[in-house]
């Protein structure tokens, strides 16, 4: 019973729930709720997100397995004998949550993607100030790249970014646009932004 439990909740965590439907999207979809990712190292994990980037910890959870049979193949699509030692979900200002991963597995890669591989991914953060938050990355030793870089031609005129990396690899990037990006004049569909998160 316990298990079968503990395995609900697992299913709740990765599916999200359902909510307003509109035309042409997937029923009761209503917005971004996270971003999950699995990470080597739990509690380093945490203290980056919450210690250097400023996000809230929200709750952890866990462990999930199922060592007789293929559940977490049929729900996750990983080896039937992966483990799901911990989940933590951090809140990060007014942006949407990230559900932090610790997994061990028969068949686990140790894979940190780049921007350009397939498959690769960043997180950016809103920010309102990108040479502030160089600054502050550089002084908390955070590996950066070249920036704050201001975009001035083109649809997202407007922006300026940053990319810097956490301990274990992971993409991030600061981003600001106090005054928009040019493309919002006229367009149709704007961006959702924590700045304006009521738009």
């Amino acid at each position: 019973m316990k298990t079968a439990i503990r395995n609900a909740t697992l299913v709740a965590a990765v599916l999200g729930s359902a909510g307003m439907a509109t035309a042409s999207s997937i029923p009761g979809m209503r917005g971004h709720d996270h971003t999950g990712i699995t990470v080597p190292d739990m509690k380093q994990a945490v203290d980056f997100f919450t210690e250097v980037v400023g996000c809230k910890k929200a709750m952890s959870f866990g462990p999930f397995a199922d060592d007789k049979g293929t559940f977490m193949q049929d729900v996750l699509g990983v080896d039937p004998k992966a483990v799901i030692e911990q989940i933590t979900m951090v809140r990060c200002g007014t942006g949407s949550n990230i559900e932090l991963f610790k997994y061990t597995a028969p068949d686990q890669k140790d894979l940190t993607p780049r921007n350009s591989d397939i498959g690769g991914f960043h997180i950016a953060f809103y920010v309102d100030d990108v040479a502030a938050a160089k600054a502050y990355l550089d002084a908390k030793g955070v590996k950066t790249r070249m920036g704050p870089i201001p975009l001035s031609e083109g649809p997202a005129a407007g922006q300026t970014i940053l990319y810097f990396q956490a301990p274990w690899g992971l993409q991030l990037e600061a981003i600001s646009y106090p005054n928009g990006m040019a493309y919002e004049k006229g367009a149709e569909t704007v961006l959702w932004s924590p700045k304006n998160p009521e738009k």
